[in-house]
């Protein structure tokens, strides 16, 4: 019974551990389809489905923000999919406009030509994409471009999933450290804290080091044999990314150093100042209890100066240490947050120079709250014999973490969402949403927590003096058994054992029977559950356009473009008038779905007796004025007498679009037909 009764009461942690696990996949499943597209392709020429007479001398991309490319970033194939351009890329940027071209070959045949494109945002995220433009005539086309979406796959998945890990290992590294120095200074010695903490290195180490390998693929071909291309991992370490990588590396060797310092030096000397701590307590009450006369107290008084003198400097160069160690983690600790904010969201839009700063010390401040929630629930499980006041100075620091988390939150939801609609709008505002629920989760179970603590406090000063009355007892016991069984070594060495394995016993027992430590295990490990949770959506945000972007794309409120429409088909029908005979007539015009992207038109002619009325040239053209964009020209294709269609019109963002349609009747006679539409 005494055996089996732990592994019972381990059964919640194992069902609660199970389940964040599940629900952690469940979120990295629902969030494999996001997009992390981060630029937008908001012009090119030639346009995307633009027929021209003469062939282009070279074709120019414009960006929505600052991108990286290289000389094989953009690809302009033929119809037989052989490139066509001369593989050097022009950078034309300038005037706040990002915009790059590659020249094309000369004398390029009619036909249907494919541009495919690809590049990483400011931010390190892969973007592509691909459109087409014929001269002459469009043609048939086997060109072929990727159909998997940059930075997505198999590659796509490892690199979100190490990804995920380089925050967790951050989290138990820093945390961990700092829970030891500021909470409970004696846990440097102690195994399970040691073990995590070293854990934390290892993982955000060897993370680090994958993420370096994936890095070419995961912004190029997409195949997972690239990772070990020296060629590509040289181009990635010329990029903001790469030498964001290497720098963290370098980091994690200085913390490798303080790690030694930390779990060596440091803990051999608080486990000595304890110790004397311990034993000049000892003494002390051995000498009040014997009374000894007025010669002997002199003499102990001037040991007792002496004594003091000695423990004021061993104390004093404990507190040094502890400084000294405090002030270098801090260092590299920022070091390594820096890292993330020099190559992630912080480093791209506005007030760049006041947002990294603040991002790291939102890291830190993650950190500090949730690696200490670890640590604790380490301790409470694997060390029965945690002080409460150490319970009681992470509280206090948990406080401070999360105050820091909510003022640098609140700055950072503002600059990445940018207005209220953006919220629930876009996949960033919906991701911040859960982010904020589930923080409120954490901060209802560490009321908890704290209330748990409390009565531990109330407890403290009984649970001490009891705890001593017994140790004493137990001390007294094994001394006699001791004294009797000195002539017998190996005797001596089973009983050693005996006692260490009833100490521990009685101290696991005693820790179960504590129902405000089991009640505090409990709330802490929620808090942990949760935490893990908070960390894959803070994984997913750095992944995830954000909502000021996506909402500007999208042309929502609060941003230069109009308001989109729901995304549903347009229909129009109008009358026209191109005079002379048979000049009058009906246009019936579809587009379908009506939104950003690809979309499929049809132009119906009709006469003014309803019947399919044949003429000789049909144009349709789109402009967003309030981007200036456009004219984008649809020459449709005549499929039957009064009918034509285009299978591919691309809209590049929704919003209010001026639609003309022009209809010629003779060599001579024409007219145009404009319209105001909403695509959205």
């Amino acid at each position: 019974m005494t055996a089996t009764a732990p592994r019972i009461r381990q059964l919640p942690l194992v069902r609660l551990l199970f389940v964040t696990a599940v629900l952690v996949c469940g979120l990295f499943g629902t969030l494999s389809g996001t997009a992390s597209a981060h630029a937008a392709l908001t012009g090119s020429d030639p346009k995307d489905g633009a027929v021209v007479d003469v062939a282009p001398k070279d074709v120019t991309l414009t960006f929505s923000e600052q991108i990286a490319m290289g000389d094989n970033s953009i690809r302009v194939l033929d119809p037989s999919s052989k490139r066509v351009d001369v593989a050097k890329m022009r950078d034309l940027s300038g005037g706040g406009t990002v915009r790059y071209a590659v020249d094309l070959k000369p004398g390029l045949p009619d036909g249907t030509y494919t541009v495919a494109w690809q590049a990483v945002s400011a931010d390190s995220h892969p973007v592509s994409g691909a459109f087409t433009f014929s001269v002459g005539a469009p043609s048939e086309t086997t060109a072929t471009v990727p159909d998997q979406e940059a930075g997505g796959g198999l590659v796509g998945t490892l690199y979100d999933t190490v990804r995920y890990l380089s925050y967790a290992g951050f989290v138990l590294l820093v945390g961990g450290a700092a829970f030891i120095l500021a909470c409970w200074q004696r846990g440097a010695s102690v195994r399970p804290l040691q073990r995590l903490v070293v854990g934390g290195w290892v993982t955000l180490t060897a993370a680090t080091l994958v993420l370096l390998l994936l890095r070419t693929p995961y912004t190029g071909s997409g195949k997972l044999g690239d990772a070990f291309d020296l060629g590509g991992l040289a181009d990635v370490l010329d990029t903001k990314t790469g030498a964001a990588l290497v720098s963290r590396l370098l980091l994690l060797g200085a913390a490798a150093l303080f790690i030694a310092v930390l779990f060596g030096a440091y803990a051999k000397r608080v486990t000595e100042t304890e110790s004397e701590a311990e034993a000049k307590s000892g003494a002390d009450r051995t000498g009040a209890e014997s009374g000894t006369d007025g010669a002997d107290d002199a003499d102990g008084e001037d040991g007792e100066e002496v004594s003091g003198g000695a423990d004021s400097e061993a104390q004093k160069a404990r507190a040094d240490l502890t400084f000294g160690l405090g002030l270098g983690g801090t260092v590299v600790a920022a070091g390594i947050a820096g890292t993330w904010a020099l190559s992630e969201h912080a480093s791209t839009g506005i007030q760049t120079g006041l947002a990294m700063p603040l991002d790291v010390l939102h890291l830190l401040a993650v950190a500090a709250w949730l690696g200490g929630l670890v640590s604790l629930l380490t301790a409470l499980h694997r060390t029965p014999d945690i002080e409460r006041a150490a319970v009681r100075r992470f509280s206090r620091i948990a406080f401070t973490s999360v105050v820091v988390l909510a003022v640098t939150g609140l700055y950072q939801a503002w600059r990445q969402v940018g207005s209220w609609s953006a919220l629930t709008d876009t996949s960033y505002g919906q991701l911040l949403l859960v982010k904020v629920a589930l923080i409120a989760v954490l901060l209802c179970a560490a009321w908890f927590s704290r209330r748990w603590t409390g009565l531990l406090g109330e407890r403290a000063t009984a649970g001490t003096e009891a705890e001593s009355e017994t140790e004493s007892e137990e001390e007294a016991d094994a001394g006699s058994e001791g004294a009797g069984e000195a002539s017998d070594p190996e005797r001596a060495a089973q009983l050693a054992r005996q006692r260490t394995a009833l100490a521990t016993a009685r101290k696991k027992r005693d820790r179960d029977a504590d129902t405000e430590r089991s009640g505090l295990r409990r709330s802490v490990l929620i808090e942990a559950c949760v935490a893990l949770v908070v960390l894959a959506v803070t994984t997913a945000l750095t992944g995830t356009e954000p909502g000021r972007t996506e909402a500007k794309e999208a042309g929502r409120p609060g941003t230069e473009a109009a308001a989109p429409a729901p995304a549903r088909p347009v229909n129009l029908t109008e009358p026209f008038d191109a005079g002379g005979a048979n000049g009058k007539g009906t246009v019936r015009l579809t587009l379908d779905p009506a939104r950003s992207g690809n979309n499929l038109m049809h132009v119906w002619i009709d006469d003014p007796a309803g019947k399919p009325m044949d003429v000789p040239e049909v144009k349709v053209a789109y402009t967003l004025n309030s981007e200036q964009i456009g004219p984008l020209p649809i020459v449709p294709e005549r499929l039957a007498p009064g009918h034509w269609s285009a299978s591919s019109v691309q809209i590049p963002m929704p919003g209010e679009w001026h639609l003309q349609v022009t209809v010629r009747t003779s060599d001579i006679d024409q007219t145009t037909i404009e319209k105001n539409v909403k695509i959205g």
